[in-house]
């Protein structure tokens, strides 16, 4: 976990913080993940490729964000997960419950938490999708019910200490 420490958060924010960590470390092709509010506020990410991609974004000429690539994916995160919400209310097709975009080089998967929150997923492009989606889903209903107002509050607070 690169974003947030551990030292004075509750039970339930370093839970969720163990579960993001086990999500990366279980799951092969996981290249950076990111917990989004429904504001588009980063909650939570763990990049374990935060030297990968500094050194990939320096050799394509772009400049690394504020915090590497967990920033940029929350971003792209935040935006995909408004861009299908509104293309369901459009299609009145109901809530969003998963949204996977494959690219030639990596994938990017967003699933709805209960909250309104979003999990979001880089993957290489060899990852297993059925199994990242499979450890997404246990990673949200999980996770869904501890992700309370008051923890949302703690760990944005944290976010914003480690800036």
């Amino acid at each position: 976990m690169t974003a947030t420490g551990t030292f004075g958060l509750s039970t339930e924010a370093r839970n969720l913080q163990w579960l993001l960590g086990n999500l990366v470390e279980e799951v092969p092709g996981v290249r950076s993940v990111a917990v989004v509010s429904s504001d588009g506020l980063m909650l939570l990410s763990s990049d374990p490729a935060t030297q990968q991609a500094t050194t990939v974004a320096a050799e394509a000429g772009r400049p690394d964000g504020p915090r590497g690539s967990s920033a940029d994916l929350a971003t792209i995160v935040s935006g995909i997960g408004s861009l299908t919400i509104g293309a369901a209310r459009l299609m009145d097709g109901g809530g969003v419950k998963q949204t996977m975009v494959a690219m030639e080089e990596g994938s990017v998967f967003v699933m709805s938490i209960s909250d309104g929150s979003l999990l979001g997923v880089h993957a290489t492009p060899d990852c297993d999708m059925s199994v990242v989606a499979y450890h997404m889903a246990l990673f949200v209903g999980r996770a869904g019910h501890v992700l309370t107002p008051e923890v949302r509050s703690e760990l944005r607070k944290s976010m914003e200490s480690t800036q």
